[in-house]
Formats: C-alpha cells, sequence, structure tokens
C-alpha cells in the first residue's frame, strides 16, 4: 500500500484496536491464477509462539480456498471511516482530497480443521454475540446445526506485515486543519463525523 511517511500509522496499539473494531475485510489471494476477493469477518489473535494471527473462514463452495496450499500469501484488507475533503474548505486554492484509515495485513495462510476450526468459530460467535440479548454459543448448539460446519473452510493466516494508513490532512496549517473538523461536522454524514473525530485524536 502506498503511503507518503507523513500519513504512515505505526503505533502498534492503534492498529491493534483498529483490526478489532474494524474486523470485516477484504481476503484476497491468487486461486489458478487469477486474483480472488471475499468479504469475511477476520479476527485478530496471538497464537501459542506469540505471533500475531487472523482466524477466519469461508463457504467450501468458494473456490478461492483451493488457492491456499499452491500459493500460501495472503493479503487482508480493513477499511475505517472515509471522507470527502474539499478544497472550498481550505483558504486557498488547491484540489480535493480524501480523507480515511486503512489497514493492509500481510501473511502466509493455512488451513486448520477439526478443533481448531471448531475453536475457531467459537471465537468469532462469542465476539459479536456479547452484545445479543439472548446470547447463543457454539457449545449449545445442536449436532444437527453443527453438521453445517461441514460446508466451511477455517483458516489463520500468520501475519508477516503491516501496513495502515492515516490520513487525517495531517499536511495542512492548523486554522485549515479545524476548518476542516468543523465542514465535516456540518455534514451529519457518520463517516464524516467520525474522521472529524480522528482528526481532533490526531496529535499535532
Amino acid at each position: 500500500m502506498y503511503t507518503p511517511d507523513i500519513y504512515k500509522n505505526e503505533n502498534q496499539e492503534e492498529i491493534k484496536q483498529f483490526l478489532q473494531e474494524n474486523s470485516f475485510g477484504i481476503l484476497i489471494n491468487q486461486t489458478n491464477g487469477k486474483l480472488c476477493a471475499t468479504h469475511i469477518p477476520l479476527e485478530l489473535d496471538i497464537n501459542k509462539d506469540g505471533k500475531q494471527i487472523l482466524h477466519g473462514h469461508i463457504a467450501k463452495e468458494n473456490p478461492q480456498w483451493k488457492g491456499f496450499e499452491e500459493n500460501d500469501s495472503v493479503l487482508a484488507v480493513f477499511s475505517g471511516p472515509h471522507s470527502y475533503i474539499s478544497s472550498s474548505w481550505y483558504d486557498h486554492e488547491n484540489v480535493p482530497t480524501w480523507n480515511y484509515l486503512a489497514v493492509h495485513v500481510y501473511g502466509k495462510i493455512k488451513i486448520v480443521e477439526g478443533e481448531e476450526a471448531i475453536k475457531s468459530l467459537k471465537k468469532l460467535v462469542d465476539k459479536y454475540e456479547k452484545n445479543s440479548e439472548n446470547p447463543i454459543r457454539v457449545e449449545d448448539l445442536s449436532s444437527k446445526t453443527m453438521r453445517q460446519v461441514r460446508g466451511i473452510v477455517a483458516f489463520e493466516i500468520e501475519v508477516t506485515a503491516i501496513e495502515a494508513t492515516k490520513k487525517l490532512s495531517q499536511n495542512r496549517d492548523e486554522k485549515n486543519y479545524e476548518n476542516i473538523i468543523t465542514e465535516l461536522e456540518k455534514t451529519q454524514n457518520r463517516d464524516s463525523i467520525s474522521i472529524a473525530n480522528e482528526m481532533k485524536k490526531c496529535p499535532r
């Protein structure tokens, strides 16, 4: 991912939090000489060797997984809030741009089966059920329902590199920076307001 130095985010705690809060990503690999991409939740974890990994699964009917063994290199893309930035908000002539948060995770993928696959599913379900009024648990599902697990391919990705971009108008002076925040808040757009809030937290 091309990122000018001024927009690079190398704060590991921030990146970890971003991946936890924006875990619905795009898994990209090459299968049979073609690029494939699937939109799925990918959960960040630490394995027994202390290495960062992403857990996930895709449908067995999805041919993408057949490329995991022939080429284990994959890319997972995670996007956060983003917003158009009008150059009419500056006190000088310039071109419009876009502010955004994004993380690219590179790694080596391998298929997991049996108990490891069930553990991966359990972590996913527990995370997203915790705010439900009547949360379900994988342990409580019937054997009939659990037979559906046969229709998925579970995997883990050992993280080899992470690139994070936090493009928040860091190249603007204080006056224009504050004006961008004000104008973003006026839009009443959820993503634009999220970008404004991120800009408020960004050290100057």
